[in-house]
């Protein structure tokens, strides 16, 4: 009992000064101080990438000598990181642990709860540095950016083709294969996108005849 007692009252002694965090080991506190002074004292000896601790150093190492260690039982696919595999799981489990306290809408991810969270605040953190746009999310500004400086890092392996946007080269390379995999439940034709199925979808609750070429679907049948 002694011992326990022992190992609570010093579970949290060492205290930050700045933001009152409280750790149970002094070099956990000397770690979590880089995050005030901005030091990055670990740095990458292949990218010289720097790191404010060495646990994340370590992480980012995997990258080069291509270790993935956490592996999904469900779809085989490999992770550089636990906390990534968790992440992935949740594709398979369809667990939504982050509810928003406005909508309801759930998200697998806080960050992700975070970002649709300034859809009701109006909050745009992310500015442009050339048009003034603001955007909600880091990854939206990044995208917008490519508009002013040209590029365009995602690769058609068939054609050769450039993307601003992942979304963008996916929707591209159904061109080379084929694949129409948006389906309209009351007709059964195909669509090439989401998109144009929803204009279908406005003239077709009842009949679609006559809409082929509008709409790029395809029959089935």
């Amino acid at each position: 009992m002694k011992r326990q007692e022992v190992v609570h009252t010093e579970e949290c002694r060492y205290s930050c000064d700045v933001c009152n965090s409280t750790f149970s080991a002094k070099s956990s506190l000397k770690v979590h101080q880089h995050i005030h002074t901005g030091e990055r004292p670990y740095p990458c000896d292949v990218c010289n990438k720097t790191f404010s601790a060495k646990s994340s150093l370590k992480v980012h190492q995997r990258i080069h000598n291509r270790e993935r260690p956490y592996h999904c039982n469900v779809c085989n696919k490999t992770f550089t990181q636990e906390v990534q595999l968790k992440r992935h799981q949740r594709m398979h489990t369809g667990e939504r642990p982050y509810p928003c306290d406005v909508c309801n809408k759930t998200f697998t991810q806080l960050v992700h709860l975070k970002v649709h969270q300034r859809v009701h605040t109006g909050e745009s953190p992310y500015l442009c540095d050339v048009c003034s746009k603001t955007f909600c999310a880091k990854s939206n500004l990044k995208v917008h950016q490519r508009m002013h400086n040209g590029e365009c890092p995602y690769l058609c392996d068939v054609c050769h083709r450039t993307f601003r946007q992942q979304v963008q080269l996916k929707r591209h390379q159904l061109a080379h294969t084929g694949e129409w995999p948006y389906l309209c439940d009351v007709c059964n034709k195909t669509f090439i996108n989401k998109h144009n199925l929803k204009l279908h979808m406005v003239e077709c609750p009842y009949h679609c005849d006559g809409h082929n070429t509008a709409f790029m679907n395809r029959s089935t049948s």
